[in-house]
């Protein structure tokens, strides 16, 4: 090799070298693992981005998973953090024990998320709940309080199962809980069709029906009357809360919900997108993104 290729190569290596160790947010592989709850559920947990970045546990809602987060995972903005996504129990490839008991109480729901912070050693995340993600934190706040968390959004989430908060659709809950097959798949797919004022391309949305296919019927049964301690967890937290609504959600009344909220902490601050049905994230995920990425900061301090 020449002097002059071999002071080439050298220097292009040298170059790449110090461009990768400079970069402030290199991405590591994909990596899953579980984690236990305190009953034993075994809890499906994911990681991507930035390992070293600060930390975000996304958690998603009725009958989705961790697939749910695509726009997100996937987004360059967003790739400087450590993106830590679950399936919740009777959800995705996490465990689906049999019974009402193992889903009743929304505290079950809390511990799986604080075992998803320990496990994972996440210090001081901010968890994003969607719909039911957002039962989710709230329980986790009247458990276990915000001491481990920076922070946490609500996305369109249900911030009480309650009347005036969430819109009333009968015959979709009713045919979910059909004992019927078809019946049963297709209250899903309307229900799945229910969260979106814009729906994703034919591949997302499928995908889509598809997580619905694989969540626990027992749980479904139990969701309407599983315990929810939103009272006492959103009046409890002093780390900010946001809130980020779509305003054409069809299954969540945004306005009252917001005010309840609003109500319970008046220290909320909250968003509304105008164009977005219950799932923001999905339908508008670059201003979602850029909204989140801007939260993260704020509460890191980077």
């Amino acid at each position: 090799m020449s002097t002059r290729m071999l002071t080439f190569f050298m220097t292009g290596a040298l170059s790449a070298a110090t461009l990768f160790a400079a970069a402030p947010d290199a991405v590591a592989a994909s990596t899953s693992y579980s984690v236990t709850s305190n009953d034993g559920v075994k809890i499906a947990v994911q990681e991507s981005g930035n390992p070293n970045g600060p930390a975000i546990i996304l958690v998603h809602g009725l009958l989705g998973s961790r697939l749910n987060w695509d726009a997100q995972v996937q987004s360059p903005q967003l790739r400087q953090y450590r993106l830590i996504t679950y399936d919740l129990r009777g959800h995705g490839l996490t465990d689906k024990p049999s019974g009402a008991q193992p889903y009743h109480d929304g505290r079950k729901w809390a511990d799986d998320l604080a075992a998803v912070i320990k496990g994972s050693h996440a210090n001081k995340p901010v968890v994003v709940g969607w719909s039911l993600g957002s039962v989710v934190i709230s329980n986790y706040l009247a458990t276990y309080g915000d001491r481990d968390i920076a922070g946490a959004v609500y996305v369109d989430g249900v911030v009480e199962l309650a009347p005036g908060q969430i819109v009333d659709h009968p015959e979709v809950y009713q045919n979910m809980n059909s004992p019927d097959l078809k019946t049963h798949l297709d209250g899903a797919r309307t229900f799945v069709g229910l969260c979106f004022n814009h729906r994703p391309d034919a591949d997302t949305f499928n995908r889509l029906l598809a997580n619905a296919a694989m969540a626990s019927w027992d749980m479904q049964k139990e969701i309407p009357t599983m315990t929810v301690f939103a009272a006492d967890g959103i009046s409890k937290a002093r780390v900010p809360l946001l809130f980020i609504y779509g305003g054409h959600d069809a299954l969540v009344d945004t306005n009252a919900t917001l005010a309840r909220a609003a109500e319970l902490n008046p220290r909320i601050t909250s968003k509304v997108y105008a164009g977005s049905g219950h799932a923001p994230f999905i339908e508008e995920p670059d201003r979602f993104n850029h909204d989140l990425a801007e939260f993260v900061r704020s509460v890191s301090g980077q």
